[in-house]
């Protein structure tokens, strides 16, 4: 393994790491309220509900914005488009309190730590505005030469990973059944991975309303761990 091999997997493992002070671990993307209703039991419909937030609700928004914002990351203009885009392309105000607070979180974490100025520009341009974590990391792996394809399968595990950690102690699982869920969602989030730098902005779009509603009910949800 390289030299620049080995700095690209430190980099992405810390970024993507539950101890990467973000807040991750306080959202549930709605799977609070899908485990109080009794629609996620166990191993396999914890799989399907990550599964579906993947393949065609907010992870998958992430993804294709992830992409895109890596693209033009040393384009202010045109990435503050897609940043603003981000920050709105949300079907619940929980789901983006926890793209944007994970967002600011990290912007603010990775300039400290892993300084680089394509982020100190971006926080300067973007304050009082929304900052996505899906296009906040992509910026982050682009201004340190991290290529599209290792950076969007680690952020699309890190979503995945958070969910399914979430999952252990809601349903409750056992630490097995949780690496069982993980280990069925590696091939989920490999075709994500290479479905999403093909799709163009003009054809993005969710098809999860069930997710959504499930993000919207927890709001009220009477007793409940996580903030979304």
């Amino acid at each position: 393994m390289s030299a620049l091999n080995e700095a690209t997997l430190y980099r992405l493992l810390a970024w993507t790491s539950p101890s990467y002070p973000i807040g991750a671990f306080s959202y549930s993307h709605g799977l609070e309220w899908a485990i109080e209703e009794g629609n996620v039991r166990d191993v396999k419909t914890l799989v399907a509900y990550i599964e579906a937030a993947l393949r065609r609700g907010g992870a998958w928004i992430d993804a294709v914005l992830f992409c895109q914002a890596w693209r033009v990351a040393h384009e202010p203009q045109a990435f503050d488009e897609i940043a603003e885009l981000a920050g709105a392309f949300r079907g619940s105000a929980e789901t983006a309190l926890e793209s944007q607070q994970q967002g600011a979180s990290f912007l603010q974490v990775t300039r400290a730590a892993w300084p680089h100025p394509l982020l100190d520009a971006y926080a300067q341009r973007s304050q009082g505005q929304p900052r996505a974590h899906a296009v906040v990391m992509a910026l982050a792996c682009a201004a340190h030469g991290i290529a599209l394809a290792p950076a969007l399968s680690a952020y699309l595990h890190g979503f995945a990973a958070n969910l399914v950690s979430a999952g252990v102690r809601l349903v409750p699982l056992g630490q097995t059944d949780g690496q069982r869920a993980t280990a069925a969602l590696a091939a989920v989030v490999e075709d994500v991975a290479r479905a999403a730098p093909g799709c163009a902005l003009e054809d993005l779009g969710s098809a999860a309303p069930r997710l959504e509603l499930c993000s919207m009910k927890h709001e009220t949800q009477y007793t409940r761990l996580f903030r979304s």
